[in-house]
C-alpha cells in the first residue's frame, strides 16, 4: 500500500487509487501520516479536527470514523495503541519517506564530490511532489504547520539541486528557474546568491549587481535588515571579478572529494552488522561523513574471507551515495586495535555492538576495557533488537556529563532521521521528598534547540526502572549515557535491566576522552 500527501492526499494498493469513505476519514488519515508511525491521542485528533465545533460523543464519532477508514485501509495499517491510533507505514509507502531518503542521498553525493549524481537523485525526489502538500487541506487549520514545514523541505532540497547544477557549470540554464523562485521567495537570500552567481558566470555581470541591490531593496523594506555578510562579500567579489566564482571543471568519473568528518564502525559479529547500520548509516547523511567499516579476525585464516564480505557492504554503501571505506586485519587485542585506530583516524564517534559478556554479567572484559579507557572519541556500544529504529528517540535524562553526550547523539540521530527526540526524566514520589524531573528536562530541551535547532519533548515516567522500560515500549531508539564510573560499576543495575529487555535497539554512549 502506498500513502502520498506531497499533493493531494491519495492512498494506493495494487488494485489502483483507494475510496478512503469521506472527508472526516481522509482528514484523520491526513493527521496520522503527518505523524507516521507515532501514537496520536484520541483527545488530540479530537481538537484537529473539529476544534471548538466538536460534536457530542466525540469520542465515540471519532470511533466511527476510524472505523470507517480501516475498512478501507489494509488490516495492519490503523491499529488502536492507549492513549489514541497510529497508523504504521514502511520505509518505502509513504512518499515523504523517499523523498527525504532520496534528498538524504544527494546531500551525501553531492558532499563526496559527485555533483551529476546528486543533481539526478535530487531531481528523483522532487519528481515526487505532485503540488502542494495536503493541496485537498490547504484551509484546514490542522494541517497548516505540516503544509508549511513540507514546503521548507521541498525548497530546500530545490536549493541543494540547484548547488549541484550550479557546481556543473550550468548556470545559463538556472538563471530563468532562480528569476521565478526569488520571485515567490524574495527574503531567501540562499536563492538570491544562487541568482547573482549564475548570472555572473553567464557573462551578466551589471545583472548580477542589479539583483544585489533588489534583494538589498527587499530586505530593508520588508525586515529593515541588511543583506548578510555572505551576499554582501558576493557582491564585492563580482565587483572585483574574483576568479573563485567561475565554476571548476567537473571532477573525473570516479575522483570525489571527501568529507573531513567520519565515524569508524566495527564489525564483530557480521550477523550483527544490519543492525550497526541502521544506526550508523543515518549519521553520515546530515551533514555528510565518512563511513570507516572495520573488521578485526582473530585468525589469518579468516581474514581473506573477511575482506571481501567487508568490501561487498563498503560497495553497496558506495552505490547508495555513502562515502565509505573499508579495512580488516588480524588482532589479539581488538578492544587497543580500535581504540588506537580512532585515534589516528580523527573519527568523531566509534560505534560497535555491545559484546555479549557486557550483557551478560554487566561489567566490560579486558578488550571492552581498554577500548573505553583509550578511545579518544565517543564510543556507542548497540544492544540491537530484531526491529531497527524507526521512531521516536528516547534519552533518559539525570543532567550528568554521561547523559549530555547521550543527548547529543541522541539529537544527531532524531535530527537526521527526521524523528521525535524525548528527554525522559522521573515524576515527582512525594513520600520520598522528590520533585518531578520537568525543570531538568527543560533545561535540556532548551540546550538542544540552541545547538542544534530540533525540538526535544519532556517525557515524565514513574520512577524506577520499569518507568523506563514501559516509555521505551513506543521508541524507536533508546540511548543512555554510560556513568564515568563504568570501570568501577559496569553497566550498574538499571541501565544492564534496560540494555537486556527495552523494546527497542539501545545505544551504550561513552563521552570522549578529548
Amino acid at each position: 500500500m502506498e500513502f502520498r500527501i506531497l499533493g493531494p492526499l491519495e492512498v494506493w494498493d495494487e488494485g489502483g487509487e483507494v475510496a478512503l469513505g469521506g472527508r472526516k476519514p481522509r482528514a484523520l488519515l491526513a493527521v496520522l501520516l503527518v505523524h507516521p508511525n507515532e501514537v496520536v491521542p484520541a483527545d488530540r485528533l479530537i481538537d484537529e479536527l473539529w476544534g471548538e465545533d466538536s460534536p457530542e460523543r466525540a469520542a465515540a464519532v471519532l470511533r466511527v470514523n476510524v472505523s470507517r477508514l480501516r475498512k478501507a485501509l489494509r488490516q495492519d495499517v490503523l491499529t488502536t495503541r492507549s492513549p489514541g491510533y497510529v497508523v504504521r507505514v514502511g520505509p518505502d509507502e509513504l512518499d515523504l519517506h523517499r523523498f527525504e531518503r532520496l534528498v538524504d542521498e544527494g546531500r551525501s553525493l553531492l558532499a563526496g564530490g559527485l555533483a551529476a549524481d546528486a543533481s539526478g537523485r535530487l531531481r528523483d525526489a522532487l519528481s515526487l511532489w505532485r503540488g502542494p502538500a495536503l493541496a485537498d487541506f490547504a484551509y484546514e487549520g490542522f494541517a497548516q504547520a505540516a503544509i508549511a514545514r513540507l514546503e521548507e523541505i521541498r525548497l530546500a532540497a530545490a536549493e541543494l539541486r540547484i548547488e549541484a547544477d550550479l557546481t556543473l557549470g550550468r548556470h545559463d540554464e538556472l538563471v530563468g528557474e532562480l528569476e521565478a523562485l526569488v520571485a515567490e521567495h524574495p527574503l531567501r537570500e540562499r536563492l538570491r546568491r544562487y541568482l547573482m552567481t549564475a548570472l555572473y558566470r553567464s557573462g551578466r555581470q551589471a545583472e548580477a549587481l542589479d539583483a544585489y541591490q533588489d534583494a538589498r531593496r527587499a530586505l530593508v523594506d520588508e525586515l529593515g535588515l541588511e543583506p548578510s555578510t555572505a551576499l554582501q562579500q558576493l557582491e564585492r567579489a563580482i565587483l572585483r571579478q574574483d576568479p573563485a566564482l567561475v565554476v571548476e571543471a567537473p571532477a573525473p568519473a570516479g575522483v570525489r572529494k571527501v568529507a573531513e568528518r567520519s565515524i569508524l564502525v566495527a564489525v564483530t559479529h557480521e550477523t550483527r552488522f544490519e543492525a550497526l547500520l541502521a544506526v550508523a548509516e543515518p549519521l553520515v547523511r546530515q551533514p555528510a561523513r565518512v563511513m570507516i567499516l572495520a573488521r578485526l579476525v582473530s585468525d589469518a585464516a579468516d581474514l581473506r574471507s573477511a575482506s571481501a564480505w567487508l568490501e561487498e557492504r563498503r560497495s553497496a554503501l558506495e552505490a547508495r551515495g555513502v562515502v565509505a571505506r573499508a579495512a580488516s586485519f588480524t588482532s589479539t587485542a581488538p578492544g587497543e586495535e580500535l581504540a588506537r585506530l580512532a585515534s589516528e583516524l580523527d573519527v568523531e564517534l566509534l560505534l560497535t555492538d555491545a559484546p555479549d559478556e557486557l550483557l551478560a554479567e554487566g561489567a566490560p572484559d579486558e578488550q571492552l576495557t581498554a577500548l573505553l579507557a583509550e578511545a579518544p572519541c565517543d564510543v556507542a556500544l548497540l544492544a540491537p533488537r530484531d526491529a531497527s529504529p524507526g521512531g521516536p528517540v528516547l534519552v533518559p535524562f539525570g543532567g550528568a556529563e554521561h547523559d549530555w553526550a547521550a543527548v547529543e547523539l541522541g539529537a544527531w540521530f532524531a535530527r537526521t532521521e527526521h524523528a521525535p527526540l524525548r528527554l525522559a526524566g522521573a515524576a515527582a514520589a512525594p513520600e520520598q521528598g522528590r520533585r518531578d524531573a520537568s525543570r531538568l528536562l527543560s533545561h535540556g530541551a532548551l540546550a538542544v534547540q540552541r545547538v542544534l535547532g530540533i525540538s526535544a519533548e519532556p517525557l515524565l515516567t514513574p520512577p524506577g526502572e520499569e518507568g523506563m522500560l514501559e516509555a521505551s515500549r513506543d521508541a524507536g531508539l533508546l540511548v543512555v549515557g554510560l556513568s564515568t564510573r563504568w570501570h568501577r560499576e559496569g553497566l550498574g543495575p538499571a541501565r544492564l535491566r534496560l540494555a537486556r529487555e527495552a523494546a527497542p535497539p539501545t545505544l551504550l554512549v561513552r563521552r570522549g576522552l578529548r
